[in-house]
């Protein structure tokens, strides 16, 4: 079946050029959910950097901690302002050479441009190469029979980097996202693949797309299905729950992609006082929405209402097959499911996910 692209009903114009379903997103939701599925991904922006200082460099400038990576493994990193907000956010992965960065559609010119001006005597040499290299995701819980097909599964407990020990020496931040994500080298052609929380990112030459698609031999799902997944999975992306004030522990980044023991970087003063003073000024919640007043999503960063005063702002908005319209949403800290009042996001009323 021809697939449809965003361009043409344009959930959101981030994703413009991504394939949104290929006919049936309920069905290829469902595929997300219970089996496994290859979803599309490479209109995602991707950086290469190269050299022998790579590593340390990253490590000074990011929230993560990056000295001595092992090859072949994987993370997430911020970049901050000095004000501890969230400027950047990438997934990466380091082959022993180079270590390559995602992000979103766009976005990778200006993180380019920060690296560029912040390279001094360093010998690395960051350069975009979206053009080169795509991002395909393979998404559900059996993602491990998938990798085996491409002939690189499953991952032995003995691939698996821990993060440095000292990571969360002074707080109890949950470590169940934390593990830096294991890859291996594809067979056949030059290629990563980066396991990561419900599944595996594979980083391949652009011009082999179609080889590892075919040999995958797994049921297509679009950009549509994934947001769903994501949304279900409470888990943030840059440009929708985000805004230029968001802090780390406000969407559950703190876990992921900040160490909290590494050396100084910009932002850390703020990343340490919000973790060890309490709860961010707001925090990322799942809303359900009504559905029955209007079938229209509501459009990223769409404010959400309780009793007549903005108290956060919906991010994306997805019909998921089971749970209906939902949305991830930042709302203020003292916005809780038992607090009375009702939530308003447009002209459909909202209620808080209690979990």
């Amino acid at each position: 079946m021809k697939p449809v692209t965003v361009a043409s009903i344009e959930p959101s114009s981030v994703d413009a050029g991504a394939v949104a379903h290929y006919g049936d997103p309920s069905r290829e939701q469902k595929i997300l959910d219970t089996e496994a599925g290859l979803v599309d991904r490479s209109h995602r922006d991707v950086l290469a950097v190269p050299g022998a200082d790579r590593l340390t460099w990253l490590h000074s400038l990011t929230t993560q901690h990056l000295t001595g990576l092992p090859p072949m493994t994987g993370s997430e990193l911020l970049v901050l302002s000095p004000h501890g907000h969230v400027e950047h956010h990438a997934v990466l992965v380091d082959d022993g050479t180079t270590t390559w960065l995602d992000l979103e559609p766009g976005a990778g010119a200006g993180l380019l441009t920060f690296l560029e001006r912040m390279r001094f005597m360093m010998r690395v040499e960051p350069a975009d190469v979206t053009a080169d290299r795509a991002v395909l995701s393979i998404v559900g819980p059996q993602t491990d029979e998938a990798l085996r097909a491409l002939g690189v599964g499953p991952l032995q407990a003995a691939d698996v980097v821990p993060v440095p020990p000292a990571k969360f020496a002074t707080g109890t931040v949950p470590d169940r996202p934390t593990a830096r994500y294991a890859a291996a080298t594809l067979p056949g052609f030059d290629g990563l693949v980066r396991r990561v929380e419900g599944g595996a990112d594979l980083l391949v030459p652009r011009a082999a797309v179609a080889d590892v698609i075919a040999a995958a031999a797994l049921p297509p799902a679009g950009i549509w299905a994934y947001e769903a997944m994501r949304v279900a999975a409470r888990r943030p992306r840059f440009g929708f729950e985000t805004d230029h004030k968001t802090l780390p522990a406000e969407v559950g980044w703190t876990a992921r992609a900040v160490h909290l023991e590494k050396g100084c970087y910009r932002g850390q003063e703020t990343v340490s006082r919000v973790h060890h003073l309490g709860r961010p000024p707001r925090r990322l919640a799942l809303l359900h929405l009504d559905g029955i007043t209007t079938d229209e999503l509501p459009a990223p960063h769409t404010e959400v209402v309780k009793d007549g005063r903005a108290v956060g702002f919906v991010g994306t908005a997805v019909r998921h097959y089971e749970l209906g319209q939902i949305a991830l949403a930042v709302l203020r800290q003292n916005v809780r499911p038992d607090d009375g009042g009702q939530l308003q996001v447009g002209p459909s009323t909202a209620a808080i996910d209690p979990l």
